[in-house]
């Protein structure tokens, strides 16, 4: 638990706060007490989605459902309000860990606690099911453990088979490695059902067993093409469950057993003592003859149970309803940062720098929300940091000595690719985050002095594993930002997670990364998945015939992420397209280039890298086609530029990034980036200004002896703030908060990359 902010109100509905659980861009949650003195998790939705009639709707449905499911096994409603200007809804306090903590720190369950968790999270889902809902969303994050059983929570996207708003076709909605198959396809309406549940607790059962999911990790189109045709992974699950944990992950639904049928297979002497004396599931083990085999009977290992045991006795100590207070020191630590504070909202600070012109408003958010084919119950908050080399040099930029006699000093590092084939990405940001540390470490009222660490790992993704751990080793380092590659973060963040060093990433895109559950991974920019929906704009917007969507085979992942939703976009329009996927052993292009113009394709989309990409775009000009070109941010590289030469002129890029230069509310950074470094800012630069400017705001709102790893990360993750691009804030698994913007044109114009601005997301 963190310790509450000045900016936190002091009660919320005559609940008085404690602390913080949790928070995400969609609001917090804190640990509160009721008037009655009673432990509650309180969560209030934050102000600016308060004011969404789809988000409050959405809250408002969350409680409704939570009222009308009623077993012990689910952690129960206590109070809500929907309809207050800040909606919050109070649950019952549970001091265990989740599935996914208690695994990750100490390994899997045995067969005796497997049974239990099976048995009372399928009778959990038995009486979801009775409500008329399906769950949708069970995975190990959502399953908290107590010592008499499991608990299922969220409630979010619970609903009614037949209830259609979150589940129209195409649309995935869940979290990908739980999902069942007819999830993964976005089937709609009644196909999502009591079956999708009971394949998602095999999911969350495979994964309590063995440590893993059962149809791995990576792409999330891989993840979604495994659950729909791969069979599950269940090497090393106990052989007295792997048969039925095979039944419950059938890709046909109506082959899975039913919920009951589970209960009687996981508890069979509970299920005949229930069939002989006709009683009602059991209860937990505080009440008379309760909790599975015996009030005694641990179904956890020792090292969950003295977790829980602990943080029982933690609850029991925490003050009651008439001393919960914020220290005054703390109050003057705060609020001597002069950063805005929001009044109660619990949506963390906004700090005003800029705005970007971009309207943020509800139909762009719900497109997008949409888009990201995962929508997940309240997420993230936003974290940078700061590193760098001075103009010219190459070693560690330190705050003066007169400065760093006053005040404390802190470390952020840069983990980059300095050297390699994307240094002028690497060092970009480098200078970016050397500009906003300069700026800060000026400030007369700055509270603390910030030290700068580059690390170069040349692109390396061997290298960046040996980088990350030196960082991690180094208790000094707060904050990273970085790496560069999605090869080189793919192959750091298990370092950086072990450690709790927050990392934030402005430059890689693949989505897989946010995905995988790295707890201090924060993703800065938009995966380029979603990415997609602005090339389908793009494109509809050219009024084509027919799109031609080419898939470069050896583009790996980041073709399949592009091209997957770009595919469903131009389907759910009703644009004509035809797709065709290129092999990595062939060379050239033709072929496929003279298949589709013959089709009467009159626009295309190319899905690959910048090597490739140079020569299809010579084909099509060898070929006379000067229609519609669009590809996304793989191609915003100099190599596309020298390689294709006059072929590169006509296409149109959907990039993450802008150019400073031309953003209006830039000037102020690009005015100082010019003095600095004598050039205007290249790409990623204003970027990596923003998120560092964002974590050293952060560090200074937090008390001195609160300014550690953890407590950063989570005022990071609770945070938004205003940059001079774009508005910063994250999802609780790391993914950026989606708000309609973070897409932008660029056009190759005489051999040069031209910025357009915002891309747009509607036709």
């Amino acid at each position: 638990m963190e310790r509450l902010r000045s900016s936190d109100p002091a009660r919320i509905a005559d609940h008085r706060l404690l602390g913080r659980l949790g928070a995400g861009g969609m609001g917090v949650v804190y640990l509160a007490r009721t008037p009655a003195g009673s432990l509650v998790a309180l969560k209030v939705l934050a102000a600016e989605y308060a004011e969404d009639s789809g988000f409050r709707e959405r809250f408002r449905r969350e409680v409704g459902v939570a009222r009308r499911v009623s077993s012990p096994w689910a952690v129960p409603l206590i109070d809500a309000d929907a309809d207050a200007e800040a909606p919050w809804l109070a649950t019952a306090y549970v001091p265990g860990p989740s599935l996914a903590e208690a695994v990750a720190a100490h390994g899997p369950l045995g067969e005796h606690g497997l049974r239990v968790l099976g048995g009372r999270l399928a009778e959990a889902l038995g009486e979801v099911h009775r409500a008329g809902l399906v769950h949708r969303d069970l995975k190990p994050g959502n399953v908290l453990l107590a010592a008499d059983g499991p608990r299922l929570i969220d409630f979010g996207i619970a609903r009614a088979p037949e209830d259609s708003g979150l589940t129209a076709t195409g649309l995935v909605v869940g979290t990908p490695g739980y999902l069942s198959p007819e999830q993964a396809e976005g089937r709609g309406g009644r196909t999502i059902d009591a079956p999708s549940d009971v394949f998602s607790l095999g999911c969350v059962l495979a994964f309590a067993a063995t440590g893993r999911p059962p149809f791995g990790t990576g792409a999330l189109d891989a993840l979604l093409y495994r659950a729909v045709h791969d069979p599950a992974d269940l090497d090393g699950v106990p052989a007295p469950l792997a048969e039925l944990l095979a039944r419950c992950l059938e890709k046909d639904p109506a082959d899975r057993p039913e919920v009951a049928e589970l209960i009687r297979e996981l508890l069979p002497a509970e299920a005949e003592r229930d069939a002989a004396h006709d009683e009602a599931p059991v209860p937990p083990s505080d009440a008379p003859g309760g909790g599975p085999g015996g009030a005694f009977e641990s179904w956890l290992p020792d090292e969950v149970v003295r977790l829980i045991a602990r943080r029982s006795t933690e609850a029991l100590a925490l003050p009651d309803i008439d001393r919960t207070e914020i220290s005054a020191a703390d109050a003057r630590t705060d609020s001597g940062s002069g950063s805005g504070s929001g009044s109660g909202s619990g949506s963390g600070d906004t700090v005003p720098v800029a705005t970007t012109g971009t309207r943020d408003t509800p139909a762009r958010r719900r497109v997008l929300l949409a888009g990201a084919g995962v929508l997940l119950a309240a997420g993230g908050g936003a974290t940078w940091w700061a590193v760098g080399r001075g103009a010219g040099g190459s070693g560690d930029e330190k705050p003066s000595a007169s400065a760093s006699s006053r005040r404390p000093a802190h470390i952020v590092a840069l983990h980059g690719d300095l050297s390699g084939d994307q240094r002028d990405t690497g060092r970009a940001q480098e200078n970016g985050l050397r500009l906003a540390v300069a700026e800060f470490n000026a400030r007369r009222d700055a509270p603390f002095q910030v030290e700068v660490r580059a690390e170069d790992d040349a692109g390396d993704p061997a290298e960046s594993a040996r980088v990350a751990k030196r960082l991690a080793d180094d208790p000094a380092v707060l904050a990273v930002v970085g790496p560069t590659t999605d090869a080189t973060a793919q192959s750091a963040l298990a370092a950086y997670d072990a450690a709790l060093l927050p990392v934030l990433a402005v430059s890689p895109g693949a989505i897989g990364l946010s995905v995988q559950g790295f707890r201090s991974f924060l993703h800065a920019r938009l995966p380029d998945s979603l990415l997609s929906f602005y090339m389908d704009a793009y494109l509809r917007s050219t009024r084509p015939h027919r799109v031609g969507v080419v898939v470069d085979r050896a583009s790996d992942n980041y073709g399949w992420e592009v091209s997957t939703n770009l595919s469903k976009q131009l389907r759910t329009a009703g644009q004509p397209y035809v797709p065709r996927v290129v092999s990595t052993m062939r060379t050239g292009f033709g072929d496929t280039v003279d298949d589709l113009l013959a089709a009467d394709i009159d626009s295309f989309a190319f899905a690959g890298l910048s090597d490739r990409a140079a020569s299809f775009a010579r084909t099509l000009r060898e070929r006379g086609f000067t229609g519609a070109r669009a590809a996304g941010p793989a191609l915003l590289d100099p190599r596309f530029l020298s390689a294709a030469k006059e072929a590169a002129d006509g296409w149109t890029i959907v990039a993450p990034v802008v150019d400073a230069a031309g953003v209006p509310e830039a000037k102020r950074f690009t005015d100082a980036y010019r003095e600095r470094w004598k050039k205007a800012p290249p790409r990623y630069a204003a970027e990596a200004y923003d998120v560092t400017s964002m974590v050293l705001t952060s560090l200074a709102d937090l008390p001195s002896r609160s300014r550690t790893r953890e407590e950063l990360l989570g005022a990071l993750r609770a945070a938004k703030y205003q940059g001079v691009t774009r508005t910063y804030g994250f999802q609780k698994n790391g993914l950026p908060v989606i708000d309609g913007t973070g897409g932008y044109l660029w056009r190759v114009e005489n051999g040069a990359f031209v910025y357009g601005g915002p891309a747009p997301l509607v036709a």
